[in-house]
């Protein structure tokens, strides 16, 4: 794995840095608190291209790479977990599905929007119960002329209420054989709804809702990939999206470390900071260790894919790992702060809850656990 960053991925990486620093960072607590969608923050990451990292120039994004939108990716969570997730959905499970799998007239109807930020998307796959069925989702598409009619229920719809597009999945039935299939819905289609804001533990920001699909009519022309395609389109998404859920936990752990680290300098007990007890060092020396591991694990996982090398179980070693390194350093802050580190007013409480909540979504712990030992008893 080559660490040397290009010039391309320098400049990016820099740029969300400061912006994340001077834009984001401010609104990050109040974001929270009111569960507010970060329009703002989005707007100013559109204008800088970074809604469209890795789509082609010839559709209106950067033409960069799944290792530079890791690194924005990261920069972003270290301010604003929620805007980070919402950036990284907009790159790594819309765009990239739909520049990947989509037709022309898809790439040029949906790609400029979206990578200019004029259009939001969202990816709608798990259902009511919080899972959902490989082999035959409760969600399903029927043919209909030339039309498909959607019905069904998508729960935790991240960004829904926000977004002009919907990447669902649906099954499909044809010659008595149930699939998956993927589709591109505009969610202004009539018999699409929404319910209310979920009240989440962390993420808050990055609302998410049920969505409800009444005989939703579309066109055929909505069909994403191939009929019966939708395992392959929603795998090449979910590596994406994983990849992406590990940048954003290394992005709250950085946090939440940095909050620690200069709390621990500036307290004093007994008339020295807290940061002289081995405690505290040892600690802070743990934190930093599991970021960097964690963070290789992400960049290994970017640049394997960019290299078009097989995958295997990185991914999932990615997403796990950080997900869980988050949720120690966080923990850890929350420790180092004492009673503070329980307060609102302390940015570790949030990063805490945030953290938590990348053990559970793009797949929990146990999935990650359970996909790792399939792939690795088959080697």
């Amino acid at each position: 794995m080559d660490l040397d960053l290009t010039d391309a991925q320098k400049t990016l990486r820099d740029q969300a840095r400061d912006i994340a620093s001077r834009e984001i960072a401010p609104q990050a607590a109040e974001i929270d608190r009111r569960q507010r969608f970060p329009r703002q923050a989005i707007d100013c990451l559109a204008k800088s291209g970074m809604l469209g990292v890795t789509v082609p120039r010839a559709w209106g994004g950067l033409g960069l790479d799944t290792m530079a939108c890791v690194l924005m990716i990261e920069e972003l969570a270290s301010a604003c977990a929620s805007t980070a997730v919402i950036a990284g959905m907009q790159n790594l499970l819309v765009c990239e599905p739909i520049f990947r799998f989509g037709t022309e007239a898809q790439r040029r109807a949906w790609l400029p929007g979206l990578a200019s930020g004029a259009k939001l998307g969202c990816f709608a796959l798990t259902e009511p119960g919080g899972g959902f069925d490989l082999d035959g989702p409760a969600t399903a598409a029927r043919r209909e002329g030339d039309a498909w009619i959607l019905s069904g229920t998508k729960s935790f719809v991240t960004g829904g209420p926000e977004a002009q597009l919907a990447v669902i999945f649906a099954s499909t039935t044809t010659d008595g054989k149930t699939a998956l299939s993927a589709f591109l819905v505009p969610t202004d289609t009539p018999g699409i709804s929404f319910g209310p804001a979920h009240d989440k533990l962390g993420l808050r920001g990055a609302v998410s809702a049920t969505m409800t699909l009444a005989d939703v009519r579309l066109p055929a022309s909505a069909l994403l990939g191939s009929e019966g395609g939708g395992r392959e389109v929603l795998r090449f998404a979910f590596d994406g999206g994983r990849i992406g859920a590990a940048a954003l936990a290394v992005g709250i752990a950085r946090a939440a470390f940095t909050a620690a680290t200069c709390y621990a300098i500036d307290r004093r007990s007994n008339g020295a900071p807290i940061a002289d007890h081995q405690a505290i060092q040892f600690k802070i020396a743990d934190m930093s260790t599991q970021i960097d591991a964690a963070r290789l694990l992400a960049w290994r996982a970017a640049t394997s894919r960019d290299a078009g090398s097989p995958l295997g179980a990185q991914v999932s070693m990615a997403k796990l790992v950080a997900s869980e390194v988050a949720s120690r350093v966080a923990s850890d802050a929350v420790q180092i702060l004492g009673g503070n580190g329980c307060l609102a007013d302390f940015p570790v409480e949030r990063h805490f809850r945030d953290a938590k909540v990348t053990e559970i979504y793009e797949g929990t712990s146990e999935i990650q656990r359970l996909g790792i030992a399939s792939i690795l008893l088959k080697e």
